[in-house]
């Protein structure tokens, strides 16, 4: 790295990146903070941390860390139900596991998760997270679990029309949102700064100006907010609960750091990323965040994005978007508190859409249908039960997906001379065909010589070969020739009685 930064136009470039990530990271990191229950410097406190500790740290050389939208609605429900104390305990033991993951090398095996259960995922955070920021939209405290918040939304429509503070507030909203729609379509000229920037700016001045009361970012300052966990706070973690919240934050924030990093590398031609030494990054960002009480963290592709468009070649982009960061955060803290809440809460909005892959879902049925149905549960679940769960259920049903693909089983009967049938079997035999290959096989008739050719299988389990083994016993009439195995060379089956024998073998 250092020999690149000696290159006056490599330096450039990756100073020109560095302004622009800080330009994309600020609103969201304040905005981020404020969805998750917490002073939104905390925000700004990860975002400096992901870029002044983990930035210097080997990995992914060109990806982005800091609060991201995909933990908002694990921050909120664990600040909910442990108090904002304890989240930096929890952020911390997260941060420990994940540095205990990548030191055993386990980087790698978090390429192996269903990318269908990833995007279910995601898209159940995204569903929500519109759904809660629809509320701060409008100045109006939402609902907890997403049926609540569903159920709300017809009240919340009757305040919005009926009271003009709300609708004010809804307005401003609304009209970030609409500005993040339109921005791409913009000629490149006009769109010198990022999008949310430039939404969350157009906001804020209209609420100056024209003196709009609505609701605006509490501002506590920088060293005020950090609030280090105590003893206390870590007592916390010897509940099942909060346990299953370290877990959560742990494995959901690695696998979207390192799916971040996977798509990260497609977009450049540089050095791949190092999955186990981006994992061990990851995990000292978060115990550093934890140690502060902050916001966990994770690689955030938005950022992460930005920063590959706009050029950057070097780690030295995302360590100047920290120093950015930290210098906003010490000389202009005051600019945060004319910030209003709708603007911010309108930013989430348009992000949690983003989180929801509306257009890939048909063409996704079409070609495979049982990812399709694996993303669509696993986000319904994130939406009615909550996030840990949710991505639980969507591992096991993948798995039983998975199960039920590779078990493919084809039954073949073909008559030689003399009225014998040979019966063979190819492909994958396992439980979960076996009531239909039985079926398949007692509509063979039980008065012909039967052979049965096992040596096609590719895998035979326990459960059909004990039925298979019963069914030859039993099947053809006494006065008939036994059933014959021909067993494949890995499984070792005991070769039937012959004609004339009883069924112990006994002369």
């Amino acid at each position: 790295m250092l020999s690149l930064l000696k290159d006056k136009r490599v330096l450039r470039r990756d100073l020109l990146a560095s302004l622009v990530v800080f330009l994309v990271a600020l609103p969201l990191c304040v905005g981020v903070a404020v969805a998750s229950g917490v002073p939104a410097e905390l925000g700004l406190v990860t975002g400096i941390v992901g870029g002044l500790v983990v930035g210097f740290l080997p990995g992914s050389s060109l990806q982005v860390s800091g609060p991201a939208a995909g933990l908002t609605v694990l921050v909120y429900e664990a600040v909910n139900e442990f108090g904002a104390g304890a989240l930096g305990a929890i952020v911390l033991a997260a941060g420990l596991l994940q540095l205990i993951l990548g030191a055993l090398r386990f980087g790698r095996w978090f390429r192996a998760i269903s990318v269908a259960v990833v995007q279910g995922m995601l898209a159940g955070i995204g569903l929500v997270l519109v759904l809660g920021q629809v509320y701060a939209m409008a100045d109006t405290a939402q609902p907890s679990g997403g049926i609540g918040k569903i159920a709300g939304l017809p009240d919340l429509a009757g305040g919005i029309v009926s009271d003009g503070t709300t609708l004010t507030a809804f307005v401003i909203g609304a009209g970030t949102v609409a500005v993040l729609v339109l921005w791409p379509r913009l000629p490149a000229r006009l769109r010198v700064v990022p999008g949310p920037l430039a939404a969350v700016a157009l906001a804020t001045g209209a609420t100056v100006l024209l003196d709009l009361p609505v609701a605006k970012v509490e501002v506590r300052g920088l060293l005020e907010s950090i609030r280090p966990p105590g003893l206390e706070d870590f007592g916390q973690l010897a509940g099942v609960a909060a346990v299953g919240s370290v877990l959560a934050f742990a494995l959901i924030a690695s696998a979207e750091s390192l799916f971040s990093a996977a798509a990260v590398d497609r977009m450049h031609d540089g050095p791949r990323t190092d999955y186990n030494k981006e994992l061990v990054a990851q995990g000292v960002g978060n115990t550093v965040c934890g140690a502060l009480g902050a916001l966990p963290m994770t690689a955030v592709i938005v950022r992460s994005a930005a920063n590959v468009q706009a050029g950057a070649r070097t780690k030295a982009s995302r360590i100047l978007h920290g120093l950015w960061l930290l210098l906003f955060a010490a000389l202009l803290p005051a600019a945060i508190g004319i910030i209003p809440l709708a603007a911010l809460a309108g930013v989430l909005v348009h992000a949690g859409c983003k989180l929801v892959p509306v257009k890939d879902l048909v063409p996704l049925w079409r070609e495979h249908r049982g990812e399709a149905v694996v993303l669509c549960v696993t986000a319904l679940a994130v939406l009615v039960t909550n996030l840990f769960e949710g991505v639980v259920l969507g591992l096991l049903l993948a798995v039983v997906k998975t199960a039920w693909d590779i078990s493919h089983s084809h039954l073949d009967v073909r008559e030689l001379t003399g009225g014998r049938l040979v019966v063979s079997i190819t492909g994958n035999a396992t439980f979960l065909r076996l009531p239909r290959l039985m079926e398949q096989l007692e509509d063979l008739p039980k008065d012909r010589p039967i052979e049965l050719d096992l040596s096609g299988l590719r895998h035979l389990d326990h459960a059909c070969r004990i039925a298979l083994e019963n069914w030859a016993l039993r099947h053809n009439d006494a006065e008939t020739e036994p059933v014959r195995l021909l067993p494949p060379a890995a499984v070792r089956l005991p070769e039937p009685p012959k004609a004339g024998r009883n069924t112990a073998g006994a002369p």
